[in-house]
């Protein structure tokens, strides 16, 4: 009896090239092919993503598959099952009809399955007189055989590409850690340089990484942190090889770079007016005794109230926050992207940014900014200003103007809106006058 094999699916679900090109494939396997369907299975779940199935369609075919009586699949045997709708969503963990039906067709679209529908629809066998089945109306699995080679290549590409993306990460993970800690160390030790930038840079790097990225983003990023940090690495290597260990004081035994070593003793206010700079000669005087050491920046932000406002919440807590309010501050005191090149060059980044802070604190008392921070950075050049006596400066100006402000209101001192500076700094701002 001659039987005929369906090609169109019944009613009205519509034929498609790609159905076409599906079951030209299917017809392609060998007679002696044999494949482990619980293999070929996984394979397929692997790459489940370049084939366009989805989770819920792939519970399907594990069901499909189950119909099958035999683990081995072979290109000469019966590859069609015929299970009703009932049993498939019983296997298939209770699916509703509606996403059983959706998922089928996402099975078959995505030539994993076969559809040999018969001609009411239904999906039977008929078997003959020895119990063999003569014709079967059902799903076709014959493209799990015909097929096997590719998801199995498919599947060791997805593979591939997920332990690619791994190592991408790992060493986008590593080289963010690496960047950060550098350049916090470089503003630490005050390491000639831009840091407010490179710390721009970086921001700028990491902002085009979005919540999930593919790994040629992540490879991209990767590879222009890598030349920042490379840039950062020779800077801060440079750095310490011409670095003598005996020739700057250090608090805490770390060298610590300043521009000029010599000049903690020397002020240029002795050479102001009072109006620029807000401190007098015999302040000066006072103010030379203090330790020579690196100022912390709560004291900094003490006697430099005014640069916190250009920040977001009025929060700075490092000194990179510092850098940062420094770079907004400078256009709006009209000094020159060279003046400014200049001052980070002799002076350092970080005093740099402290003796922008001060001019910032007085700008009502400077006529032109730029010109005075390049005279200020001249005689940085020569070892003659630091930034310790003009902050002492303008600490004693404000204890002085808070007392006197106390005075005029007969107030008692309050803690409250009070600058608070230890008792050995308040000593040595109270010593007698020279």
């Amino acid at each position: 009896m001659q039987t005929h094999t369906p090609t169109t699916p019944f009613g009205r679900r519509t034929m498609s090239l790609g159905m076409m090109a599906n079951q030209a494939v299917a017809k392609t396997v060998p007679e002696g092919a044999q494949v482990h369907k619980w293999n070929v299975f996984h394979s397929i779940r692997e790459a489940r993503e370049p084939l366009g199935a989805t989770d819920r369609s792939l519970s399907i075919l594990n069901a499909l598959l189950s119909f099958h009586p035999e683990t081995e699949l072979t290109g000469n045997g019966e590859l069609i099952v015929w299970p009703s709708n009932e049993q498939l969503m019983a296997r298939a963990n209770g699916m509703p009809a509606t996403t059983l039906r959706r998922h089928l067709a996402v099975l078959v679209d995505s030539g994993l399955i076969i559809r040999r529908d018969s001609p009411n629809g239904k999906r039977f066998a008929r078997k003959g007189r020895g119990g063999q089945v003569e014709q079967a109306y059902g799903f076709d699995l014959s493209p799990i055989v015909a097929r096997a080679e590719e998801f199995q290549e498919l599947a060791d590409t997805v593979r591939a590409e997920k332990k690619a993306l791994r190592v991408a990460k790992e060493r986008l993970t590593l080289l963010r850690r690496d960047v950060v800690k550098l350049i916090e160390t470089g503003l630490e030790e005050n390491v000639p340089g831009n840091w407010g930038r490179v710390h721009q840079t970086y921001q700028a790097i990491v902002g085009r990484l979005p919540r999930s990225a593919p790994r040629q983003l992540v490879e991209d990023i990767c590879c222009d942190l890598h030349g920042l940090y490379m840039e950062i690495i020779e800077v801060l290597e440079s750095f310490a090889k011409t670095q003598n260990p005996d020739a700057n004081e250090s608090h805490s035994g770390r060298h610590i770079q300043n521009s000029n070593p010599d000049s903690i003793s020397e002020s240029e206010y002795g050479s102001r007016n009072k109006e620029e700079v807000g401190g007098s000669a015999a302040e000066t005087g006072n103010v030379r005794s203090l330790p020579k050491r690196e100022l912390p920046l709560g004291i900094v932000l003490d006697a430099c109230p005014n640069l916190s406002e250009l920040t977001q919440g009025g929060d700075i807590r490092h000194w990179r926050d510092f850098l940062a309010a420094a770079e907004l501050a400078r256009p709006m005191l009209a000094i020159s992207p060279s003046a400014w090149r200049d001052a980070c060059e002799v002076m350092g980044d970080q005093h740099a940014a402290i003796t922008l802070a001060a001019i910032y604190q007085r700008t009502d008392q400077i006529n032109s900014a730029g010109g005075y921070l390049r005279s200020l950075t001249d005689k940085a050049r020569d070892g003659k200003f630091s930034t310790w006596p003009m902050i002492m400066a303008l600490l004693r100006a404000k204890l002085d103007a808070d007392k006197s402000t106390r005075k005029a209101d007969h107030q008692p001192p309050s803690g409250e809106g009070r600058l608070e500076v230890s008792e050995a700094l308040l000593k040595s701002l109270k010593k007698p006058r020279s």
